[in-house]
């Protein structure tokens, strides 16, 4: 599986901007999906996830930090993971990646990690000016 996001950019805070992770492979449909984010000078951290669907089911998960701002989704016939994001805030500044995990067992501790997602985009730079 190849991953590749796009959809960063340079924005004001409070406005918007929605990311694209696109995969290649049938599999991905499997995957649970995770979007991380970096900034400068910190270490990687959970932002939001989408679960594999069990029938028309698929559960999201997100960080405190971004809960009722981001929101995660997923379209199968486009094989494409989304991250809305809404109200953005200098903090939220970062080089965002999403990655797969083929593999998930559904505890938190499980989906925060990134040492668990096997499959990582190249990640988009999102500038978030005051």
């Amino acid at each position: 599986v190849q991953l590749q996001a796009s959809g960063g950019g340079l924005v004001q805070a409070g406005g918007s901007l929605r990311l694209s992770c696109a995969a290649s492979g049938r599999a991905f449909s499997s995957y649970a999906v995770g979007w991380f984010r970096q900034a400068p000078g910190k270490e990687r951290e959970f932002v939001a996830y989408i679960s594999r669907s069990v029938g028309t089911t698929y559960y999201t998960y997100y960080a405190d930090s971004v809960k009722g701002r981001f929101t995660i989704s997923r379209d199968y016939a486009e094989n494409t993971v989304y991250l809305q994001m809404n109200s953005l805030e200098p903090e939220d500044t970062a080089v965002y990646y999403c990655a797969a995990d083929p593999n998930p067992s559904g505890s938190k501790w499980r989906r925060e990690s990134p040492a668990f997602y096997d499959y990582w985009g190249q990640g988009t730079q999102v500038t978030v000016s005051s």
